[in-house]
């Protein structure tokens, strides 16, 4: 089993964030477009299924398991196969205040390599870190 943990601070309070992140059909909207081309959704709570397009045509199905407004967290799972080289995978996201309008998102999962757990581990630290970068740049930050 391999994992990843990403933590970044933002400069835009907890609830701006969460705003944007968890709306779990919306991740087309302040993902790399050069990464993802669209998603659709049957919902945004425990159980809804999205259908995320990648830029190439590729398609990943992800399960919301759980959600947390107050907590500001959500656990999602990838559904079937998928173009990562991850199987078995669980990710959760929570947002939290740290004071003086800024905030930290801790992005984290635990998945399966399907072969290098080096390369898998680069590649879903990098979807993490392109994810936080899309959420700053959809709050002009």
């Amino acid at each position: 089993m391999a994992s990843v943990n990403v933590k970044e601070e933002v400069a835009a309070s907890a609830d701006q964030v969460w705003q944007i992140m968890a709306d779990f059909g919306g991740i087309d909207k302040w993902a790399d477009p050069n990464l993802i081309k669209s998603c659709e959704s049957d919902g945004n709570s425990a159980g809804a299924v999205r259908t995320i397009t990648l830029a190439d045509g590729a398609v990943i199905r992800e399960r919301l398991e759980a959600i947390d407004s107050d907590a500001r967290r959500f656990t999602y799972s990838i559904l079937g196969e998928c173009p990562l080289p991850v199987k078995d995978y669980v990710a959760t996201a929570k947002v939290t205040e740290t004071g003086s309008g800024s905030c930290q998102v801790d992005w984290q999962s635990t998945f399966e390599p399907v072969g290098s757990a080096g390369e898998a581990e680069k590649i879903v630290q990098g979807v993490y870190t392109g994810g936080v970068a899309g959420i700053r740049k959809a709050l002009g930050i």
